[in-house]
């Protein structure tokens, strides 16, 4: 990013719900750690040529201690010998009134932008902050260039659209793009997608583009599968602004440019999102690989010995979870694909009752057992996992504080003018494909695209049309009944549809499908990467004008 072309302010964004509970461990085990460490190899390298080219860098790779990595910051800048102004953001971390509630580790409020505007407008180089939202980075940049007041909503909002577009790299460039395979976006260098940059307007229009010569390509689809990303309806909350995801507009403006406008925004809430990581207890896995035939008879020798095992030891787990996954092939020509997958999940509060009552069980199985019997790989004594949960607390209770470069420290006010947030109602849906009747049994896939992800416990899975005519049918299709029968896993689950018009999609949250969230490895897939293309690999009866 920085020798690629011209670029005012580089980005980075490092902390995911589950960076959280690993920095939280961290600083169990010093309390000078709790920030990403690997941001100051990469500054190490880079900070020479940011100052060379005048390129400010805003990053929360700050974590738990941002004030611990800005001294980092300033040492090595004295070692490299490159002088620069570092100021820091800070005022999220709660844990302080969390420390009567059992194994919380983190509690971080998520911030929004003007800690970091304030940062910028008093002539720091680079700024360190600690749990800020992603797209805050993005929108207190712009915030500080423009000078926009708290109340420019429509501005804000539009940047923090840009900012949710640029904050998973390059998923906005190519990268996790369900039509990666077609020919066309093949010649755009596939393998190695350039990062994404926004031009940002001071109406906050912006137009998503990337340095020329670097790899993937930039589309309306790519940024689209972005903006759907971990949202959910069409309104998006944040410490700043409510961005209206339903008025947004992609318009191609060239190749590898994408133009975003007409956002609007609404006063933000009057609370603020506080995640809470905390260790749940410990875990245990085990993957027995079944062979050939009688797949169902052998998957059931082996649980009811390794059930009799946990009676006989008196020890049984308190969660004992089995999945079978049948891979396995009938006739198969190679091993691997003649067998399936027989997983064993084990959780307790003691570790003792995940540990050696499960791992000694498993291998003393070996010469007594269904034939052909294996593990993926030797059980261990098991590890600590961690649960991640989403509270809300009032936006005037939590100190938002900017330490300048000089050291003096200013404190932001929350926002004068709030809106409670509110669900709209559902927009008037397209009229219905009109079609000679015709359909062919294929994928979804052929004609939707798909992104998703976790918040929290919940999964969100963004369905995309790429034509008005597959927008029609789509919007009418994949109802909140028909995606339960497609993913039998969300049968039982609540789920909540969210339309977008404007961007031909449909947002779907899955309450509690991924448990306690992906530190406690509820599933196969604990972040939900993968959900959207299971969806779009599942068959469904589709107009044959679309296909």
């Amino acid at each position: 990013m920085l020798t690629g072309g011209p670029l005012d302010v580089l980005t980075g964004d490092y902390l995911a719900e589950l960076t959280m509970l690993i920095l939280g461990r961290d600083r169990l085990k010093d309390p000078a750690r709790g920030y990403a460490k690997t941001f100051l190899r990469q500054l190490e390298e880079g900070l020479g040529l940011a100052a060379e080219r005048g390129v400010r860098v805003v990053t929360n790779a700050g974590g738990l201690h941002p004030a611990g990595l800005a001294d980092a910051v300033r040492e090595l800048a004295a070692r490299v010998g490159v002088p620069v102004r570092v100021a820091h953001v800070e005022g999220d971390d709660l844990l302080p009134r969390y420390r009567g509630r059992a194994g919380v580790l983190t509690a971080n409020a998520y911030l929004g932008g003007e800690g970091i505007a304030a940062c910028l407008r008093a002539g720091a180089d680079v700024v360190v902050t600690g749990r800020v939202t992603d797209a805050a980075l993005v929108s207190g940049v712009a915030a500080a260039h423009f000078g926009w007041a708290p109340d420019d909503h429509d501005r804000l909002a539009g940047a923090v659209v840009a900012g949710h577009v640029l904050e998973c790299g390059t998923q906005a460039t190519g990268g996790n793009y369900s039509f990666f395979a077609e020919d066309g976006f093949a010649a755009h260098g596939r393998c190695r997608p350039g990062f994404p940059l926004a031009e940002i307007a001071a109406d906050g229009s912006s137009v998503i583009t990337k340095h020329p010569g670097t790899g993937g390509a930039v589309t309306v689809g790519t940024v689209t599968a972005q903006l759907l990303y971990e949202t959910a309806g069409a309104r998006y909350p944040g410490p700043d602004v409510t961005a209206r995801l339903d008025t947004v507009r992609l318009t191609q403006d060239g190749a590898d440019r994408v133009r975003i406008d007409g956002v609007r925004g609404e006063a933000p809430p009057p609370t603020l999102k506080v995640g809470l990581t905390r260790l749940g207890g410990w875990r245990n896995a085990v993957t027995f690989v079944l062979t050939g035939l009688d797949i169902e008879a052998k998957a059931a020798l082996v649980r009811e010995q390794m059930e009799a095992a946990f009676d006989a030891a008196k020890r049984r787990p308190a969660s004992v979870e089995w999945t079978l996954a049948r891979t396995d092939h009938a006739d198969a020509a190679v091993q691997e694909e003649a067998s399936a997958l027989l997983r064993l999940v084990v959780r307790d509060a003691d570790q003792d009752a995940v540990g050696r009552v499960v791992s000694g069980a498993a291998v003393e199985l070996a010469l007594g057992s269904i034939p052909g019997f294996h593990v993926t790989a030797p059980p261990g004594k098991g590890e600590p996992y961690g649960v991640f949960e989403a509270e809300y607390v009032a936006a005037a209770d939590v100190p938002h504080t900017a330490v300048l470069p000089d050291g003096s420290r200013t404190e932001l006010s929350p926002p004068v003018e709030t809106r409670e947030l509110t669900p709209l109602a559902e927009p008037p849906l397209p009229e219905p494909l009109a079609h000679d009747g015709r359909t062919r049994r294929a994928p979804l896939g052929l004609v939707a695209g798909a992104r998703s992800g976790d918040k929290g416990g919940s999964a969100n899975v963004g369905v995309w049309a790429r034509t008005d005519a597959a927008w029609r049918w789509l919007a009418h299709e994949l109802t909140v009944e028909r995606l339960r029968e497609l993913l039998p896993e969300a049968a039982d689950l609540p789920v909540t549809r969210h339309v977008l018009p404007n961007l031909r999609s449909l947002n779907f949250v899955i309450d509690g499908l991924l448990g306690a969230g992906v530190a406690a490895q509820a599933r196969f897939d604990p972040q939900a990467k993968a959900v959207g293309e299971w969806l779009r690999a599942r068959h469904v009866d589709i107009p044959e004008v679309l296909l």
